[in-house]
């Protein structure tokens, strides 16, 4: 009986369609699985960074306030909060903040003047901005007030809280309008107005004109606080700056009336009476009268416009600057012009106190010209006499009991 015969084996080495393409689905279903897997790991461990970023401490080592203006985007205003110092990086913050609105109804951030804590984090920025809790409260520091003086006005703010024990430095906290929240510390305010003054120096130390006669970033705030007690006119600053700069380059002694009253009353800011010619001779750590260049230490804080006049002065050969009468100062170069000055001054308080005596029957006005910063020495004047008034705002003023002090050249 005769049997079927076995099929012979496939050739050595060849596989069948079939087995073949089952071979190539598992390879690729298991690639595609690891591929996957890894994809998984790496968004969970890049989840992981963000929100340990987005949670983590914040970069700001005193509170502020930051202000997003009206119509900013989401990454314009991280942007903002970027470059402000409030957030380490942007786009970790818009990463948790569009996952933190994936599938919710949508939050936007919103514009507003916003107090951001020492250390906050992302997170707490961002609570903040979506909630749209803005700062309530605010406190005015003008320009020019001494660092006790800012003190006591800190004190007298009842929505801050805690007492201050210590007077910071003179001339180490900017003049500004500060917003904060009520229950803030005061001495946290305090760190605030320090660092904001170190902030803007640092800015525009570097960009100071070259070959000026300071040394040190300590040195302009020294200077420019002098110019902001000498004037209270924005336009002036620059020409008060280069007088006293002429006058530091030719090594002649400043002769600032500010610095005066400030070796006598120190961080009390203010005389109560008329300078005496025993007031300027009398010698003093900050008297400028007496010592040669700048004082040992500000005699104020000084505001943006009086630091950059200091860093950047114009050109001039100002030596010397008197009242006009009007609010502001006749700049001269020569003592002739000066003395010329100072005549035409005479003759317009002159003028003024006759209409002064005639709308007052019986008063009687002896006007005597006033001459400010560096000519105090060398012309008729009449000294800073206003109690409770900076120099700079009693300027041409004739009040008080004004002591006139002879013609004398200048003291080098």
């Amino acid at each position: 009986m005769l049997e079927p015969s076995r099929a012979p084996a496939p050739p050595r080495g060849v596989k069948s369609a079939g087995a073949s393409r089952s071979g190539i689905f598992m390879g690729f279903f298991s690639g595609l699985l690891t591929l996957i897997l890894v994809v998984m790991l790496g968004a969970g461990a890049l989840g992981a960074l963000l929100y340990h970023q987005f949670e983590v401490p914040g970069p700001l080592n005193v509170s502020r306030v930051v202000a997003i203006p009206k119509g900013e985007g989401r990454i314009e205003i991280a942007t903002r909060l970027e470059k402000e110092g409030v957030i380490s990086n942007r786009w970790t913050f818009l990463a948790n903040f569009l996952a933190r609105g994936f599938g919710r109804k949508p939050v936007e951030l919103k514009a507003g003047d916003y107090e951001i804590k020492k250390n906050a984090s992302m997170a707490d920025v961002m609570e903040l901005l979506t909630q749209g809790r803005g700062v309530l409260s605010k406190v005015t520091i003008p320009e020019g007030m001494t660092s006790l003086q800012i003190v006591e006005r800190l004190r007298q703010e009842e929505e801050l809280v805690g007492d201050l024990t210590e007077i910071p430095p003179e001339g180490s906290l900017l003049p500004d309008t500060y917003r904060f929240s009520k229950g803030m510390e005061r001495r946290e305010l305090l760190e605030r107005m320090q660092a904001e003054m170190q902030r803007f120096l640092d800015s525009v130390w570097e960009k100071r004109q070259p070959d000026l006669p300071i040394k040190s970033a300590q040195e302009a705030i020294t200077f420019a606080s002098i110019v902001e007690k000498e004037t209270g006119r924005p336009d002036e600053r620059g020409r008060v700056a280069s007088v006293f700069m002429n006058r530091l380059r030719k090594g002649m002694k400043l002769q600032s009336d500010p610095t005066v009253i400030y070796g006598i009353v120190g961080g009390q800011g203010t005389l109560g009476r008329p300078l005496s010619r025993a007031d300027l001779d009398q010698k003093t750590t900050h008297n400028t009268y007496e010592i040669a260049g700048l004082p040992p230490t500000p005699i104020c804080n000084p505001g943006r416009s009086a630091i950059e006049a200091t860093l950047n002065p114009p050109a001039t050969n100002d030596l010397y600057f008197v009242a006009d009468g009007t609010g502001g100062h006749t700049f001269s170069d020569t003592l002739k012009e000066h003395n010329a000055a100072v005549t035409n001054w005479r003759k317009v308080e002159r003028e003024r106190a006759k209409k002064e005596a005639a709308a007052v029957p019986g008063s009687a006005a002896l006007p005597v010209p006033r001459s400010s910063g560096a000519t105090a020495a060398e012309a008729p004047r009449v000294l800073n006499a206003v109690p409770g008034v900076p120099p700079a705002a009693a300027f041409g003023a004739t009040s008080g009991a004004a002591v006139p002090i002879p013609m004398r050249k200048p003291k080098k």
